[in-house]
């Protein structure tokens, strides 16, 4: 039985998929502005939701975080970089790839 979580690291605007703590995927990711920083600490995913629409690409899985999320993206281009509201942005096929490995419940955690 897989023991799935996610490490979201800031400062170098990655996210890691782990299980039983041995990283087993890496994306980059686009995270908050200076204004709208991505809130740090420890959070778990408690729904997930394909083809949400707007800004958020592909897919959308929202965190125990009230509003904020790790969604996809209509602008590829921003990823690597400072430009959301707070959210954790990734490349619309990496966002899909993770959706179907990781269950709700998955706890994801983002440091500095």
């Amino acid at each position: 039985m897989p023991d799935y979580r996610i490490i979201v690291d800031l400062s170098d605007r990655m996210l890691h998929l782990l299980d039983s703590n041995i990283v087993i995927r890496s994306f980059p990711v686009g995270i908050g502005r200076m204004v709208t920083q991505t809130p740090t600490g420890e959070f778990f995913i408690i729904n997930k939701q394909a083809n949400p629409g707007g800004p958020f690409g592909a897919f959308w899985m929202g965190l125990s975080k009230p509003h904020y999320g790790i969604h996809g993206t209509n602008d590829p281009a921003s990823i690597g970089h400072l430009v959301s509201h707070g959210c954790i942005r990734m490349y619309n096929e990496d966002v899909v790839a993770l959706s179907r490995i990781v269950p709700i419940n998955t706890r994801v955690t983002i440091r500095p």
